[in-house]
């Protein structure tokens, strides 16, 4: 496979434990016109198809162009149809919930404060800065707090109670300022979904997002409070990824019209909010930022290699799972990075007839 280039594809660190993306990357400078082209250049979709057949990690592989899908294949595990476990690619689905959320008025918007919806749930003597996290502060991962990710993850996980662990967790920035990935303030964000609406996080993804995608979703983890696991764990299956994809790429709008993400909600969640400690890409509300050829590019990003990315100016949408019970060995995600960013931007811009055989 051909060489990442790091001015070609600049990306963000997903987590502490995902493979971090090289270093340098910035939020998108160029914001390329849309083009005109249709399908794919098959030359370049069959080599990456042949690229993705030989990645060991590599589950599962879709791509679509205008909504139609081009090529689809199960390298190994499970079919197209099978729900798997896409890990932190869940905070954009939660992202998602939050904005659906703010439009139905179960938020009053991005700056809701989460402690008052909380209640009891927020322990007795924790900081008062607390009480300044907002909704949006938990989508941008800058809530302040020390992360519950890496090597605080298993005490977290084991801990009885996840939402009173994550708050009290000293500060170690203001609400607000720097970014710090923890899975621990996605938590916070299913737990004030819960309280805020009265419904379980699972609840809401079926009916918000489930039913008018057409997608099933099945249930996942939750903690010793029955609060649905927050940023990972969820299980969707690649077709259910790719509904969700399309969802994003047509400015919250189902292929049949119906709008279930509030109109502004898509470019809220693609503006830069915060900037990856690791390598300054940068992050959204629940996504990811980079660029290829000039292109803007958005991705979900999971453990492991669970990816949903989304080229507005090609039109183009790709999914990729992964076996999430390996680590990213042998640059497994910035592999499936340089497929995007060095055969399928490229066959986008060519264009071409369409499928691969």
């Amino acid at each position: 496979m051909a060489r990442l280039l790091l001015p070609v594809f600049a990306l963000a660190a997903a987590c502490a434990a995902c493979s971090p993306a090289p270093s340098g990357a910035q939020a998108p400078a160029v914001v390329a016109p849309p083009v005109r082209t249709t399908g794919l250049d098959r030359a370049l979709l069959d080599a990456a198809l042949r690229d993705a057949a030989a990645l060991p990690q590599l589950n599962a592989f879709i791509v679509a162009r205008d909504g139609r899908v081009l090529a689809e294949r199960v390298v190994d595990g499970p079919g197209l149809d099978a729900p798997v476990n896409i890990k932190s690619a869940s905070k954009s689905v939660l992202a998602a919930l939050a904005g659906i959320a703010v439009a139905r008025g179960e938020f009053a918007g991005l700056d809701q404060r989460i402690a008052p919806l909380l209640g009891d749930r927020v322990p007795a003597g924790v900081d008062p800065r607390v009480g300044q996290i907002t909704v949006e502060h938990l989508l941008s991962m800058r809530a302040g707090l020390e992360s519950t990710s890496g090597p605080s993850y298993g005490r977290w996980v084991s801990s009885p109670d996840w939402v009173g662990f994550a708050l009290s967790r000293p500060f170690v920035d203001r609400p607000g300022g720097r970014m710090i990935y923890s899975t621990g303030t996605s938590h916070l964000l299913s737990a004030a979904l819960t309280r805020a609406t009265g419904r379980s996080t699972l609840q809401l993804a079926r009916d918000w997002l489930g039913a008018p995608l057409g997608v099933t979703v099945p249930s996942w983890p939750a903690d010793g409070q029955g609060i649905y696991f927050g940023g990972n764990e969820m299980r969707l299956s690649p077709r259910a990824l790719l509904a969700f994809g399309e969802l994003y790429r047509n400015d919250g709008v189902t292929s049949d019209g119906r709008r279930v993400l509030p109109a502004g909600w898509v470019r809220e969640s693609w503006t830069p909010r915060a900037r990856s400690p690791w390598s300054g890409g940068s992050y959204g509300l629940g996504w990811w930022i980079g660029e290829a050829r000039g292109h803007p590019i958005y991705y979900a990003w999971g453990y492991g290699g669970q990816m949903v990315y989304i080229v507005p100016s090609l039109r183009l949408t790709a999914v990729m799972t992964s076996d999430a019970d390996q680590r990213s060995v042998g640059g497994h995600v910035q592999a499936l990075h340089a497929l995007v960013a060095e055969q399928l931007v490229p066959a986008a811009e060519r264009g071409g007839a369409g499928a691969a055989g």
